[in-house]
């Protein structure tokens, strides 16, 4: 079975990533995996207050996959896998690749406007030739009718 990572987070592309690699594993009898990645907090001197802006940033991207995921569901999607994981974000999606062997492509989405996010330079740059399955990166300018065409 082919299992698509999408890297969820606010942005419209990787709202287009998601609707591509939703599409292409229902094509080919596939499944996904979210991950929604929390990013280090600036740090704080009061150990409880970071503890607090730690917490709440970590309750909205748990919100942001799960409302992923329940979009995906409502449209007949087989129900994702979801992670939520702290740190930097290349680090995490490479770490999540290797404890995750069965993943066969890396989903990403690029803006509509702007040079690539970080992610998508890195594993289309530098990080492409250590990536242990393909990388998809997909343009924010498609719309549906575009998405369900390619995928």
């Amino acid at each position: 079975m082919r299992i698509y990572l999408v890297i969820v987070d606010e942005t419209e592309e990787a709202l287009v990533a998601l609707q591509f690699a939703a599409r292409r594993a229902a094509k080919t009898d596939g499944a996904l995996h979210l991950l929604a990645i929390v990013p280090p907090q600036p740090f704080n001197a009061f150990g409880g207050v970071q503890a607090t802006i730690e917490e709440e940033a970590r309750a909205r991207a748990e919100t942001l996959v799960t409302a992923a995921a329940g979009n995906l569901l409502s449209q007949g999607a087989k129900m994702p896998v979801i992670s939520v994981r702290m740190g930097e974000d290349i680090k995490i999606v490479r770490e999540y690749l290797k404890e995750n062997a069965e993943v066969s492509a890396l989903v990403l989405g690029a803006a509509k406007e702007g040079g690539p996010g970080p992610l998508v330079t890195h594993f289309t740059g530098a990080g492409l030739g250590q990536m242990p399955c393909p990388v998809f990166v997909i343009p924010g300018t498609l719309d549906a009718e575009a998405i369900e065409r390619l995928s």
